[in-house]
């Protein structure tokens, strides 16, 4: 074969590569990505259902605490009820911050120590729980304990279980992912087991210390720890592609929250007010961090602080599908909102300038 030859072949290899390549690109991603950028945060919000959702609330939180919200598409797409901004909302992974910040106030208060053990707390986990003499408070609010995660056991969100016993049984006995502190892997255990820690601690539940300690005092009377203590009427409906009914009753133990609420929270936790002095705020800033998201079946939640523009932008969309593409838009509908509104700021900005200099 000659030289020449060889290169047409390698060229038509390339050729056919990159056409089978561009079949398997996920176009409505790539679609709503390249889109050009609209003018408001509510032409953006309301190209929701292009994106697959069937709806959308957006609360952005601006300085002086002050509240807008966008909306589109439906609270409850079955009655054709319009999306809600005071809708509550399950903010799935979202509730880890607060659990975080309760560890560090009980920490601050001398009531826990970063650097116990599992097995200290829980003598009983010992033989059950690999290296659980070796896993500190601390490697569990990060991520470092090594335990597995039982919502990646047994396709666990195809048959849910309905109460921590039964989600911890799930990892009991199983060997660890790691030696304690030699990675990072995000484990819902983890966090089931500082669940039990602070009740163990305070001798109250999880969410009854945290409305105690956090949620009162900053006057956040639209969060609740579980589906059974909300009118489920005020709850926004969640849905799963392909999947028909509403997943809005299933009891997944996690927070609810609207999302002017969260958006509270959030600048609260940034702006450093929910700390009680500087030493707390330093514990926390030592073990997790300041923004998160939320994925579970029916609801997705981006809840983050952009410190440039000084607002809390919190984005709910209620439908979840099992490739993922579902996330991937949720993520570049908030870029572009968030893109939008730096785009304002840097126009009103701009604009004064002007004007202050005329």
């Amino acid at each position: 074969m000659t030289k020449k030859k060889s290169k047409q072949i390698i060229r038509i290899l390339l050729f056919l590569g990159t056409i089978i390549s561009l079949y398997f690109v996920p176009w409505p991603i790539v679609s709503a990505w390249v889109k050009p950028l609209p003018n408001s945060v509510q032409e953006q919000v309301d190209k929701a259902a292009d994106y697959g959702f069937d709806g959308i609330i957006v609360c952005v939180n601006k300085t002086g605490n002050q509240s807008e919200f966008f909306t589109s598409g439906y609270k409850n797409r079955e009655n054709k009820v319009p999306a809600d901004p005071k809708s509550l909302f399950k903010i799935a992974s979202v509730s880890k911050l607060y659990t975080a910040l309760a560890i560090t106030k009980l920490v601050t208060d001398k009531r826990l120590s970063l650097d116990k053990t599992l097995a200290d707390y829980f003598p009983e986990l010992e033989e059950r729980i690999d290296n659980a003499n070796k896993i500190t408070v601390r490697m569990m609010v990060q991520h470092r304990s090594g335990i597995p995660d039982f919502t990646r056991i047994n396709s666990y969100w195809a048959h849910p279980k309905q109460n921590d016993k039964e989600r911890l049984e799930l990892v009991l006995d199983l060997p660890a992912h790691f030696e304690p502190n030699a990675e990072f892997e995000y484990s819902n255990t983890n966090y089931l087991l500082l669940t039990k820690l602070i009740k163990k601690v305070t001798g109250e539940s999880k969410f009854q210390y945290i409305k105690a300690n956090i949620l009162d005092p900053l006057h956040l009377n639209n969060t609740f720890g579980s589906i059974k203590d909300v009118d489920l009427d005020d709850v926004m409906s969640g849905y799963y592609v392909g999947y028909e009914n509403d997943l809005k009753t299933d009891n997944n133990n996690l927070m609810l929250a609207t999302a002017e609420d969260l958006g509270k929270f959030i600048r609260a936790l940034n702006d450093g007010s929910v700390f009680k002095n500087k030493e707390e705020q330093e514990i926390y800033t030592s073990l997790y961090k300041y923004e998160h998201t939320g994925l579970i079946p029916g609801y997705q939640t981006i809840a983050k602080y952009h410190k440039d523009i000084d607002a809390v932008i919190v984005q709910y969309t209620n439908t979840v599908d099992f490739d993922g593409y579902n996330w991937s838009l949720s993520e570049i509908m908030y870029n572009r909102i968030v893109k939008i509104l730096r785009k304002k700021t840097s126009h009103n900005n701009g604009y004064n300038s002007a004007g202050l200099n005329s």
